[in-house]
């Protein structure tokens, strides 16, 4: 698929322990000529931990995409009148946001670009990212599973021994999820063996 002239809203929830395997992600939509607009959630504004610090990862984003990063539900909202984004990427997509997604609450920056999103008709992308993806939240994976215009990036246990309800997506496929989206079709197979740790 040629990217050129496509804007891509990419998001990130607050799965810290899956940027270093996203960023990589993100600059490949760069590099195959589309515009990214990164969009995050609060975490990543305000919260260090020992896979890195906040600063650095909005420094990461910045140098990427050539973009500013939206944080707050006042800057995301006009992504919905405007109409600007052709696909939107939540990846890593936590279980908390996969939960508020499902049940249509908007709190964060994130939210709010999904809900411009699905406003205008246009495909959202999950890559999930949840230690309860087989417990409580599999309840709203399956809500979203058959959302109008709601794709996912095929996902498996990433733990089964010793996290057997965790779900993580494959991040390596999120463009190629992306394009099928955008072509109205969910990328197959959707559930996939993915490597235990």
């Amino acid at each position: 698929m040629n990217w050129t002239g496509t804007t891509v809203g990419y998001a990130l929830s607050g799965s810290h322990c899956t940027f270093e395997e996203v960023m990589p992600q993100i600059k490949k939509f760069v590099d195959a000529g589309a515009n990214v607009i990164p969009i995050v959630s609060q975490s990543i504004m305000t919260t260090d931990t020992r896979f890195g610090t906040s600063a650095e990862w909005q420094r990461q984003l910045k140098e990427i995409t050539g973009n500013e990063i939206i944080s707050t539900i006042v800057q995301a909202e006009p992504l919905g009148p405007s109409k600007k984004i052709d696909v939107l990427l939540i990846a890593p997509c936590t279980g908390n946001t996969t939960s508020k997604l499902a049940n249509a609450m908007t709190d964060s920056a994130v939210l709010m670009a999904a809900k411009a999103q699905m406003r205008n008709g246009k495909p959202v992308v999950l890559a999930i990212s949840t230690n309860d993806g087989l417990g409580l939240n599999a309840a709203n994976i399956a809500k979203l599973l058959v959302a109008k215009n709601i794709y996912f990036v095929p996902f498996g246990q990433d733990n089964p021994v010793q996290k057997p309800n965790s779900l993580v997506a494959r991040m390596d496929l999120v463009m190629e999820s992306c394009e099928a989206a955008l072509q109205g079709r969910q990328l197959q197979p959707l559930l996939v063996e993915r490597h235990t740790s």
